[in-house]
């Protein structure tokens, strides 16, 4: 294994700095070994070292190089697989899964305010309806957000004013939800990252894991060190390799995102004039915000697999002409792609594959809120409250053998199968 720089995004070119920190060299020991820095390992290390333990955290290239540091920035609650969840919660668990799905968010505002954290955070979010069904499943979230009394600003917007508010004619309906929001995701991963290593982590890049050596003190094995810990963690998500076992649970999908130009004051009047971060309701979803320099990101899953910008741009940009045709004369400045974890039964994966070994993945395009989420619950069930981790670990994963081997077939024919759907 060799570690790899990070890809040519949007994101790389604008962000705050770059980390450098030092490779695995020698045998070290710690309280806790963390294997990956995406969000869910930099959140975990975070919490831990705050609560005083000596933890390393082991990425095999930089901080953020996965998806944590190449997805659209969407700062949105929720849970996928939330009636499953609820399910096993059984009576009484709605106020737990409730509190769960917005937890994430307190926790990023936390950090943003604490460690003084540039991440560009601005509030707003809509999804937006193109049928019949979408525009129910509003109404049914709206009444959610009424019964709970919903702290934050929230409206379900008719035609006309889905049309004013995002700047496109090509839905019938939106609900906006102040609450939720949009960030820089690879500013925020690597502040979180320097902010854990001021509380005493120790991270390293570079680093790629060859193997794990169980035992009552398991060690994590690098090409030119190790780490032996009380706990190890996986963070890896849909890079994931070590543990075949997590492998056949998960299916990793590609997602794209292509950055316009700056966009002009004229353009931004009629293109998302508000400044949200936007969502249609389709199996195969399109996503898209504005960034701090006013950039138009549109993000979108496609049958393709690989990394090639031209064919990116190709794939996506005539489905962001369709919502903003006005844009037609736009040069694409940056074109780039990244894997999801998507759990076959699509309940993000937290649990133990020893007594030891903890793991955390597949969020379903909820990473940026769950993550943070997931980070607090594990560090909880290390320090010995299980509470919310036993709601996940107590869901059984669907099984597919080859899932990650045929990763790229099966992803094709996933979104076949729900772009079919969705047009239906």
């Amino acid at each position: 294994m060799v570690s790899e720089p990070h890809i040519d995004s949007y994101y790389v070119a604008s962000a705050n700095s770059r980390t450098d920190y030092a490779p695995l060299r020698g045998a070290k020991r710690a309280n806790v070994c963390v294997i990956g820095a995406g969000f869910t390992g930099i959140a975990t290390a975070l919490n831990l070292a705050e609560r005083g333990y000596d933890v390393h955290v082991v990425e095999a290239n930089k901080i953020g190089w996965g998806a944590s540091g190449r997805n659209g920035g969407q700062m949105v609650a929720g849970i996928a697989g939330e009636a499953r969840i609820e399910k096993t919660l059984g009576a009484g668990g709605a106020d737990m899964l409730w509190e769960m799905r917005w937890a994430g968010h307190d926790i990023i505002r936390q950090r943003i305010e604490q460690y003084g954290i540039d991440c560009d955070l601005k509030h707003g979010y809509a999804d937006v309806a193109i049928k019949a069904r979408d525009v129910r499943k509003l109404q049914k979230e709206l009444e959610r957000l009424e019964q709970r009394n919903f702290p934050h600003e929230y409206r379900l917007l008719h035609r006309e004013e889905t049309c004013a508010t995002i700047g496109s004619d090509a839905y019938i309906a939106a609900l906006v939800n102040m609450g939720d929001g949009h960030l820089h995701p690879l500013n925020l991963c690597i502040g979180e990252a320097n902010a854990a290593v001021a509380n005493g982590a120790t991270i390293h890049e570079d680093s790629p894991v060859l193997r794990i050596d169980h035992g009552s003190r398991p060690t994590v094995i690098t090409g030119h060190g190790s780490v032996s810990a009380d706990i190890v963690v996986l963070a890896g998500n849909a890079y994931h390799r070590i543990a075949r076992k997590l492998r056949r649970v998960m299916l990793p999908v590609n997602s794209y995102i292509i950055a316009t130009q700056p966009l002009s004051d004229e353009q931004l009047a009629s293109v998302n004039p508000l400044d949200l971060a936007i969502s249609d309701l389709k199996f195969v979803i399109e996503y898209y915000r504005l960034s701090a320099d006013k950039r138009l990101l549109f993000g979108g899953r496609c049958n393709y697999s690989g990394d090639d910008p031209a064919v990116i741009e190709t794939g996506l940009r005539p489905r962001m002409l369709k919502v903003y045709p006005q844009l037609a004369d736009v040069e694409i400045d940056y074109a780039w792609g990244g894997r999801i974890g998507v759990p076959l039964h699509r309940v993000p994966q937290i649990g133990r594959l020893a007594p030891n070994v903890f793991y955390s993945q597949g969020y379903t395009g909820h990473g940026i809120n769950v993550t943070h989420i997931a980070g607090q619950i594990l560090a909880d069930a290390i320090g010995g409250t299980f509470e919310r981790f036993d709601v996940f670990a107590g869901i059984k994963p669907v099984l597919l053998p080859g899932a990650h081997s045929f990763s790229k077939p099966l992803a094709a024919l996933a979104i076949l199968y729900y772009q079919i759907r969705d047009r239906l």
